[in-house]
């Protein structure tokens, strides 16, 4: 088994880590931008993001000398320590449902937002129920300072959706291409606009490169290729599932930890701690079982306002779907990385 022993690696790894991770929703932001269904994305993500950990399990959880503390991938897959397995599977069901959440959220708040302030909850959550798993080993003057920047983080992230929000709505109520208030906050196209818009291909590239960014015809452009239409929601509406995500994925770091470290003692006397690898494979399988029970319902049951779909429609798209595998693969091993 691959182990990290010196803090040059441990960066390194970090590093490769945010690099992947801070890339993978840009990717799947950017098919939903053009129209390709979440529930499509997804369920291509799901696929390449379980493979990236049986790849890592296989492979970094195999390598060398198999030892009684730490044992090899294959060997401890054998042994009696279901509590911590099913910990470490709780941690990929908040982290599946949180990552389902953003997908819609994206389309909401927007990319940079949404990120924000997940990542901020996640350090404010996840850093204080580490801290205290961990018997306080940190210094909570120095951690809890760290945390409080990141509080604020989310405090302006709501901020600035709230602001945004606004001069959308200003400038699509000033906008002569028919776009009025809605009755909710948001905003709604007039009919005449409604039979315009070409619901199935969208706006044409041509059209699409005449709107300047951050206009009304920009952000009608953007609503006619889109597959999540969010003309008409409130400003509730997005930051409720950007903060409902941010709950989700800042309990899936303490779970991790509980599966690895067992610092509730449910393991039986002689059984060794899960390592990092047998915890992600679990973690992941997790993941996968409910992203992709989630979505496949989301097929025939859309929500968001998202047209219905089926199965056959799914393995029939292939527009976009390089991309979404692409995404699935650099979260995998983001978070492999970021584990290990």
């Amino acid at each position: 088994m691959f182990i990290v022993e010196d803090k040059g690696s441990a960066i390194a790894l970090m590093c490769a880590a945010l690099l992947f991770l801070g890339t993978w929703p840009a990717l799947l932001t950017l098919l939903e931008r053009r129209g390709r269904l979440p529930q499509h994305t997804y369920l291509d993500y799901s696929i390449t993001n379980l493979l990236a950990a049986v790849l890592i399990a296989l492979t970094l959880g195999q390598l060398g000398d198999s030892k009684q503390n730490m044992p090899n991938f294959f060997i401890q897959l054998s042994q009696d320590n279901w509590p911590s397995v099913l910990f470490a599977m709780a941690g990929g069901l908040v982290l599946s449902i949180g990552n389902l959440s953003t997908q819609y959220a994206w389309a909401y708040v927007g990319l940079s937002v949404t990120e924000v302030i997940c990542a901020s909850m996640v350090v404010v959550i996840g850093t204080t129920l580490n801290y205290f798993l961990d018997n306080r080993i940190n210094r909570a003057d120095i951690l809890f300072t760290g945390v409080a920047c990141f509080l604020v983080a989310v405090i302006l992230g709501t901020a600035v959706h709230s602001s945004n929000a606004a001069d959308n709505e200003e400038k699509l109520s000033e906008s002569t291409n028919g776009y009025n208030l809605g009755s909710n906050g948001g905003t709604e196209p007039s009919k005449q606009d409604a039979l315009e818009v070409d619901i199935e291909n969208g706006a044409s590239a041509e059209e699409a490169t005449r709107a300047e960014a951050g206009t009304a015809e920009y952000l009608i452009e953007l609503e006619g290729r889109r597959s999540v239409k969010v003309f008409g929601s409130s400003t509730l509406k997005g930051l409720g599932l950007v903060f409902f995500a941010g709950v989700c994925l800042s309990l899936f770091s303490p779970a991790l930890n509980l599966a690895t470290n067992d610092q509730w003692h449910t393991l039986k006397g002689g059984v060794p701690h899960l390592v990092v690898y047998t915890a992600f494979f679990y973690f992941s399988m997790s993941c996968f079982v409910i992203g992709v029970g989630l979505n496949i319902l989301f097929l025939y049951r859309p929500m968001a306002g998202v047209p219905k779909s089926s199965f056959k429609a799914y393995l029939g798209d292939w527009e976009g779907r390089q991309w979404a595998l692409l995404a699935g693969l650099l979260c995998g091993f983001g978070n492999g990385f970021q584990f290990m």
